[in-house]
């Protein structure tokens, strides 16, 4: 996938694995639903929860995006992250997510209510600003005739956002 290809994959896709470091043991991973919004992922949690304190103690992030296709097709996505907890960012970030996993766009008149789960669950925004992508070329086995000499399995690469 060239750049653009990649910011399209993540785009259209809205949910992800979320990777972070946690304080001891090994790296964690939670799935998330997400919005890109100008330059940044969007992902709503709430402030108790693992991922935000992960985030304010180590700002480097990873995001594993698949496409829910079989044989499946991923693009990670390496983000520095912030906490967000302004009310309306908050708002206007429940609605777009909510819009997200609806597959259509929220209207106005549920804001109040989305607010309100904002305020009793606490939820803050994760700004993820991307600043690398890692891909892996996919080669797949569907039957036994793609097992040959063209099956070949090649290194990934990093590449800049």
């Amino acid at each position: 996938m060239n750049r653009e290809e990649r910011r399209e994959f993540v785009t259209r896709n809205g949910t992800a694995i979320f990777g972070y470091t946690r304080r001891k043991d090994g790296p964690a991973m939670t799935v998330v639903f997400y919005v890109v919004s100008g330059d940044e992922i969007l992902v709503s949690t709430m402030a108790a929860r693992a991922k935000t304190k992960a985030v304010e103690r180590d700002p480097k992030v990873s995001l594993c995006v698949l496409d829910g296709q079989w044989p499946p097709t991923y693009v990670q996505v390496y983000c520095e992250a912030k906490v967000e907890r302004d009310h309306e960012a908050n708002v206007d970030a429940a609605m777009l997510l909510a819009a997200v996993m609806a597959g259509k766009p929220m209207p106005e008149e549920v804001r109040p209510l989305v607010a309100e789960g904002v305020t009793r669950e606490n939820r803050v925004v994760l700004r993820l600003t991307p600043y690398a992508t890692f891909e892996t070329p996919s080669r797949h086995v569907n039957s036994a005739e793609d097992i040959n000499e063209n099956l070949v399995h090649n290194l990934g690469v990093s590449l800049p956002w």
